[in-house]
């Protein structure tokens, strides 16, 4: 939380330093350094003691931290260090405390966390709301938002790092075992599952290490997956191991998991990233059924599509127009070891080769001008190279060796594009293309997730400083997904409803409607609705299952507990 009052900004302090988010300039004070063995040099850990003001950059709002680590400095009236927004944001609140209570979370996390359960859903809410996971902005967020904690009382940040720091693994644990005992485990669910990975630049943490990472900033990383129903569309559990382990790798793990919660009567959808020829026998023999792309990467499916090139794309009965593409299905072992027949579901699509074609030879382009620029020079050349090109050299093999010129290997170009615009899934369980495609299709959800998580969550990447906390941090962004993901799914289930056309029905455009819900603070120290519900949040209310009855308690509700942490 921010003080009232301004204070010079420390100047004769080393390790200050200055970095401005959405508008804002915060300053940060590094307090400490430690050497780095990965990195081979030094780093700072930095954390937050104050926001500029806006009008002198050379004055600041202090915020807890700055009493922390300047205790000598001079704070006129710290009394406001607990002063809350007379204007209040109450719309996104009404709307994750209905689904935290349709869910139980609230009663689950009172149960597992204990009095901060509060706390831990407000955490969530602000990493929905305002779209950070940030410690050091939360009391920013807190001072303007309706709260979970006990008599809404608003924590520095240090206060949130402690009690991040507090929560235990056992406890995720357990908060998954709770979640996953509430749902029906007699129903045929295919459960789709995915991993992404997220850099860390901390230091002594057990999960981050060197490994595979989507989006490779040569950092080191942590993996993450999540395993998510796609029948009743809710995340069911999560995953959280060293960046090193590859998705192949972690399959079985996840299955005996699976098993643990309870889920027999499950397939599972999976990314050509888990195919492997153990890791389908292993599916087979906990009796789960799978649907899997391979997306034309291996030679048997290549040699198949191949095999089946102008049989079928351009026939009526294979058109699936829902997709714009057309598809045949193959029926046939996948290994010579496999015992059970398996289903090829070979798509093709003339948008896709068109795509994919232009990728291709655009690459092939930009390769060959490479391979001109340097011709008659002493240069190493990479094997993706001689993959597409004949590379003529003088002198080979001799010190004075140069690269005189290429020809392209126009049979190994066109093996290549004969395969544009095709992919192939495999299914355990006979059905239909297209049955399987949208299966897979079902995917999507899952990877919506990890979008959401990266692009409104704020968690790019991980900003703690031990394991404990990145396990703490997992654990409120997997309960931040599922009530996101709830409120996901009911706006686009009323949009579907209602034939709407509305461009307000997206999570953070309705979070932005709502949060025009405010309740302001008068004279007699009660806050109250500043006006009436407009006719847009009425309907993202109604998306949401509140109707006007339930915003009035709901404003009533918090009305009380303010008054309460008024008193207390």
């Amino acid at each position: 939380m921010f003080l009232k009052e301004l204070v010079p900004i420390p100047k004769d302090e080393k390790g200050i330093s200055k970095k401005t988010i959405d508008g804002i300039t915060y300053v940060y004070y590094t307090y400490e350094r430690h050497y780095d063995p990965k990195k081979k040099y030094t780093v700072g850990s930095l954390t937050s003691i104050g926001k500029c003001e806006s009008r002198d950059s050379d004055m600041m709002y202090p915020n807890t931290n700055y009493l922390k680590y300047f205790p000598d400095a001079e704070v006129p009236e710290t009394k406001n260090i607990s002063e809350r927004s007379g204007v209040l944001k109450v719309g996104p609140y009404l709307a994750i405390k209905k689904v935290a209570e349709d869910y139980h979370l609230d009663d689950m996390l009172a149960d597992i966390i204990g009095e901060d359960a509060g706390l831990f859903i407000d955490l969530a809410a602000y990493s929905i709301i305002a779209e950070n996971n940030a410690n050091q902005y939360y009391p920013d967020y807190a001072f303007d938002h309706p709260l979970f904690t006990k008599a809404m009382r608003i924590y520095s940040d240090s206060k949130v790092s402690d009690f991040i720091n507090s929560i235990s693994q056992s406890q995720a644990v357990e908060f998954q075992n709770q979640w996953n005992l509430q749902h029906d485990h007699r129903q045929k669910i295919y459960i789709s599952y995915d991993s992404t990975n997220k850099n860390c630049e901390a230091g002594d943490i057990d999960l981050v290490e060197y490994g595979h990472a989507k989006d490779d900033q040569g950092k080191p990383i942590i993996n993450y997956a999540v395993a998510y129903d796609c029948d009743n569309s809710i995340p069911l559990f999560y995953e959280d191991y060293p960046g090193s382990i590859t998705d192949v790798a972690q399959l079985q793990f996840m299955l005996e998991k699976a098993k643990g919660y309870g889920y027999e009567n499950v397939g599972f959808i999976l990314d050509r990233g888990y195919f492997s020829e153990e890791n389908i026998h292993y599916m087979d023999k906990c009796g789960y059924q799978f649907v899997i792309m391979v997306k034309g990467m291996k030679k048997f499916v290549n040699e198949l599509i191949l095999s089946r090139k102008g049989m079928f794309e351009n026939r009526r009965e294979n058109s699936i127009r829902e997709y714009q593409v057309s598809g045949i299905t193959v029926k046939r072992k996948l290994y010579a070891s496999d015992t059970k027949d398996r289903y090829f579901h070979i798509f093709y699509s003339d948008r896709k080769k068109t795509a994919e074609r232009e990728n291709f030879e655009e690459r092939i382009d930009k390769l060959a001008a490479f391979l001109k620029k340097h011709e008659h020079e002493k240069i190493q050349l990479g094997k993706e190279l001689e993959k597409y090109f004949d590379l003529i050299y003088s002198k080979k093999g001799e010190p004075d060796e140069k690269f005189m010129f290429a020809k392209e290997k126009y049979e190994e170009i066109n093996k290549v594009i004969d395969l544009c615009g095709y992919f192939a899934i495999i299914t355990s369980e006979k059905m239909t293309a297209k049955e399987a495609l949208e299966l897979y299709k079902g995917r999507d959800v899952s990877e919506k997730l990890f979008r959401q998580d990266k692009s409104y969550m704020g968690d790019r990447s991980f900003r703690v400083h031990s394991t404990e906390s990145i396990h703490a941090k997992i654990f409120i962004e997997f309960v931040a997904l599922i009530i996101r993901n709830k409120l996901y799914r009911m706006l686009k289930d009323y949009k579907i409803e209602t034939e709407s056309k509305q461009n307000y029905f997206s999570v953070p455009a309705a979070i932005r409607e709502l949060s025009k819900v405010e309740m302001i603070r008068q004279a007699d120290g009660n806050y109250r609705l500043d006006h009436a519900v407009t006719a847009t949040c009425k309907t993202l209310f109604k998306a949401f299952g509140i109707n006007d009855a339930k915003i009035k308690s709901g404003v009533r509700e918090i009305t009380a507990r303010l008054k309460y942490s008024e008193e207390a």
